[in-house]
């Protein structure tokens, strides 16, 4: 007896031990991974193949390769997996007869390609990442029923959702230009009567999916747009420096538009025109009423320099994008303007964040609507916290319409050439981040100035404002403002004060100004 019980008990720890060797711990295991390799290349064409990998322990249902190939160079046909071709980059999937990829197991696609003398694919993504190693998991299917329609300088899309995808990627002529969540996207800062081809595919963490097919959208003809796109629209504050009165200033100058300060925090997340002025029954929403019968319209700015914000008072992305529902509900917007200033906003990364996430909460809630950040600069273009600014939006998927920068109080010894450089600056950036072009970075811009005499003494003349009015509509950006209408008045020596501008000059000439923008 005793030396059966030796013999389990051997057995037993054997059996252990083999144990140990058949159930690797999953974290143990290989990636999956793709590899690509040229077949053969005959001078005016080439053969190329891709070998599928299921490096780990379980089986996986479905993969995405995409290739990214040199400029100049096709693919005419492929074999073996679903092939959707976009631009420069080419996407496969298992064709429909394929069954899951075993543990362990391996998958060949192949195509043809010219011309010949291929050097290589310029990239390779498995499930959204690398070829080395994608890892497993399940990417989503492609969506279905995508269709957009159209103004004259944006273009709204929706489709429906694809089976355990998270967000979606959408695609402009080949270029990922948003990443939202939902089912839905405008596109904007477009050009009138121009078609523009459209994808769209789903992500998870296993990856990205395959993409829709393409569909075309053509944009309206220029003037039936009302909202940005191009406008102009220069500050008017109620709550100070002699406000006038928005309907002699429309009459006298062709100005429509005002972008109207300052929606603040009137006690926790709550908005009020300067925190104490209510939403309705008072002088703003007066004004606003005026301006609109008179043919015009208005984007409230939310923020600024001082004052009880909301971006610090709304605890949550879902509290403060409720709050900027208040305004938008309130007058019926076509934008807003979020004027993201000073240590409590600008310079604080959690409300940062916050006021992004909130922005593209109200996207999603408010097909159509344009969202604007307004903050500073440097010289040369954004500062530290501009530039995370920009990316975490890009992160983010807050799909932020124009980006205006305020080029003033900036240590400027040129206001013209600073401003020229710091736009400069901000398309770059913009480039960098969203993959845009020059043309398309710019329909995404602004600026909002400052007429006469800043706080720093820099000096705007009308001369300098005329300049910079007719480079930034050369240049195709969406929006021009200044600070602002209540200063827009001559006070030659009259220094830096709420009702003129410091400096010689007519009634309303910037606004006038503005208005040829």
């Amino acid at each position: 007896m005793m030396k059966r019980k030796r013999i389990s008990v051997a057995v037993a720890a054997i059996a252990a031990v083999v144990m140990s060797v058949l159930f690797i711990p999953a974290a143990s295991a290989a990636p999956v991974s793709a590899a690509f390799t040229k077949v053969s290349d005959w001078g005016s064409g080439f053969e190329g193949k891709v070998t599928v990998t299921n490096g780990t322990t379980a089986s996986i249902s479905t993969w995405s390769v995409a290739l990214d190939f040199p400029s100049g160079y096709t693919i005419s046909s492929s074999w073996d997996a679903t092939r959707v071709s976009s631009g420069q980059t080419h996407t496969f999937t298992p064709p429909s007869w394929a069954g899951p990829l075993a543990p362990g197991a391996s998958v060949t696609f192949g195509f043809n390609g010219s011309p010949g003398n291929f050097p290589g694919i310029s990239a390779c993504r498995l499930n959204g990442g690398s070829c080395a190693g994608g890892g497993g998991g399940t990417v989503p299917g492609a969506p279905s029923g995508l269709a957009g329609t159209s103004t004259a300088n944006s273009v709204s899309l929706t489709w429906s959702a694809a089976s355990g995808a998270t967000s979606y990627n959408v695609y402009r002529n080949g270029t990922k230009v948003g990443t939202p969540s939902g089912t839905s996207y405008t596109d904007s800062g477009l050009n009138a009567s121009t078609a523009y081809s459209y994808q769209v595919s789903g992500s998870n963490s296993a990856g990205e999916g395959p993409k829709t097919g393409s569909v075309s959208v053509t944009t309206k003809p220029g003037g039936t747009d009302p909202a940005p796109g191009r406008t102009a629209a220069p500050y008017l504050w109620l709550g100070w420096g002699d406000p006038p009165s928005p309907t002699t200033v429309m009459n006298a100058t062709g100005i429509k538009w005002f972008t109207m300060a300052f929606i603040l925090s009137s006690g926790g997340c709550n908005a009020a025109w300067d925190g104490n002025r209510p939403l309705q029954g008072g002088v703003d929403a007066t004004a606003i009423s005026q301006i609109r019968a008179a043919g015009g319209d208005i984007v409230p700015s939310i923020g600024g320099w001082q004052g009880n914000k909301l971006g610090p008072n709304c605890s949550t992305p879902e509290a403060l994008a409720g709050a900027y529902q208040q305004v938008i509900s309130a007058y019926n917007l076509k934008a807003i303007d979020i004027d993201i200033e000073n240590t409590d906003e600008f310079e604080n990364e959690a409300v940062q964040d916050r006021i992004l996430n909130a922005l593209k909460i109200v996207k999603q809630n408010n097909p159509g609507i344009k969202t604007i950040l307004t903050f500073g600069t440097s010289t040369t273009g954004p500062n530290y916290y501009g530039n995370r600014l920009i990316e975490r939006s890009q992160a983010l998927g807050a799909n932020i319409d124009i980006f205006t920068l305020m080029p003033f109080d900036f240590g400027s010894s040129n206001i013209y050439n600073d401003t020229v450089g710091a736009s400069t600056g901000l398309n770059n950036k913009l480039k960098s981040v969203f993959g845009w072009t020059t043309a398309q970075a710019y329909a995404h811009q602004g600026i909002s100035g400052m007429n006469g005499l800043s706080d720093q003494q820099e000096m705007t003349t009308t001369a300098t404002w005329q300049n910079i009015t007719t480079w930034a509509k050369n240049n195709g950006l969406a929006r021009l403002a200044f600070w602002g209408v209540n200063r827009d008045r001559g006070c030659a020596g009259g220094g830096v004060v709420s009702n003129c501008s410091g400096i010689a000059q007519g009634d309303w000439d910037f606004t006038r100004i503005t208005a040829g923008f």
